[in-house]
């Protein structure tokens, strides 16, 4: 097949030609930044926080007219107030472990701080040599168990090593549990354990004793997902969490059962039943809520872009094929077969297409170079683009197939019509 005769009739459609083109260039720059969009939402939203996620809840309550926490006598009161409710928690039947805690992986409602290799350094914003912005995890000895975390080198909390004091006390950690990601981060170049690291610029070094594999910090910690300091501690305060790992398939029936029977042990607390007690499957939806959110709506505008440019070339490839009906009459009485005016209609498209394609990865790039600079979005791969191209390439084949069939059925008689 001879490729004059196409560009002679591509000519003298210039504007059909260049709206194609075009509709095809904008589809391809949208669709690979969207689907890149997409891929990176799908793959935070389906990254592991380090626990053990299956059959773990946790109570989040507040006691009424609770002892001032500032204050020894209240701190010790606090104390024995949560001691009481563990203590209940523990003996459930379908509960396997118990522990307290500040916040879990995913959670709103966290703290953050800084860690440093040198006294007084109190960068929290990393950008200080051997300093890194951290997640912290105030627990006690139970929380391996309870977590699911995995220890990669030392060991966890022994019980007396777990203190107790207010949640406004400013407290250095005689000793810490850091993740991976902060060891690599502030101790590459040797072990971790038995190092020290001073915590949010203190003077008084916490010495590491344990490295754990992996612990998500809150949902909006992104740029420090992976650094994260546990702390053997209970705070005190008005408020207590909880975090329950029950029996294997035993997770509804005990959150079901957690509220009576705290209530049991004070009746004197704030405690909803579907606020204060969130399964942890609970906590990842709604942490990612908005990248699930974000993912469906990218999904629908590419969704819309492919449909509308499809349309747009089986609408032209149509009307195209009206106008030539006696041109294309004319190569069947000439010897021409059905499947070779098939292959013209379709060796067209993708001439077009392929043009439009090489616009459209000059505007792919351009897309995401502004995506990069004003949102803060990762510079997309080149196999996303060359997957975009051979995307909208394939769609044009399938588009134009229906009218192009239609196109190779016209019989040789046509070319005798003058209408």
């Amino acid at each position: 097949m001879t490729l004059h005769p196409m560009f002679a009739a591509l000519r003298k459609h210039k504007a059909g030609v260049v709206l194609i083109a075009l509709q095809i260039a904008l589809t391809l720059a949208i669709v690979c930044n969207a689907l890149f969009i997409i891929g990176q939402r799908v793959q935070n939203i389906n990254r592991p926080t380090g626990l053990v996620e299956d059959n773990l809840f946790m109570v989040s309550q507040q006691w009424v007219g609770a002892p001032n926490p500032d204050q020894a006598a209240g701190a010790e009161r606090l104390d024995a107030m949560m001691k009481e409710d563990l203590a209940a928690l523990r003996n459930m039947p379908d509960v396997s472990s118990v522990t307290p805690t500040n916040s879990l992986p995913l959670y709103t409602s966290s703290r953050a701080g800084s860690a440093g290799i040198r006294p007084g350094d109190g960068s929290y914003d990393g950008a200080s040599q051997g300093t890194a912005r951290v997640s912290y995890f105030f627990t006690d000895d139970q929380a391996l168990a309870t977590f699911g975390v995995k220890v990669i080198a030392g060991r966890f909390f022994t019980p007396d090593e777990v203190q107790h004091y207010s949640v406004g006390e400013d407290r250095t950690a005689s000793v810490i549990v850091i993740t991976r990601g902060l060891a690599e981060k502030l101790l590459p170049d040797k072990g971790a354990v038995g190092q020290v690291l001073y915590l949010n610029g203190a003077s008084v070094p916490s010495t590491v004793i344990g490295v754990v594999d992996r612990l998500q910090g809150a949902v909006w910690a992104k740029t420090f997902a992976w650094n994260a300091v546990v702390i053997p501690a209970r705070l005190n305060s008005g408020y207590s969490r909880y975090v329950v790992r029950t029996k294997p398939g035993r997770l509804d029936a005990v959150m079901k059962a957690v509220p009576s029977v705290l209530f049991g042990v004070n009746p004197m607390r704030v405690l909803d039943d579907e606020e204060s007690v969130k399964s942890f499957a609970q906590i990842r939806s709604h942490a990612y809520q908005s990248d699930l959110g974000m993912a469906i709506l990218m999904g629908v505008v590419c969704i819309i872009l492919i449909g509308v440019t499809a349309a747009g070339i089986v609408g032209l490839t149509s009307f195209w094929v009206g106008q030539r009906r006696k041109q294309i009459g004319v190569r069947r009485a000439l010897g021409a077969r059905k499947i070779d005016i098939l292959h013209y209609f379709q060796l067209e498209n993708l001439t077009i297409a392929s043009g439009g394609a090489a616009i459209g990865i000059l505007m792919a790039l351009m897309l995401n170079f502004w995506l990069m600079r004003n949102f803060g979005m990762d510079r997309i791969p080149v196999p996303w683009v060359l997957v975009g191209v051979a995307a909208v390439l394939l769609l044009g084949q399938f588009a134009v197939f229906v009218p192009a069939r239609r196109a190779s059925n016209v019989p040789p008689v046509a070319a005798t019509r003058t209408v």
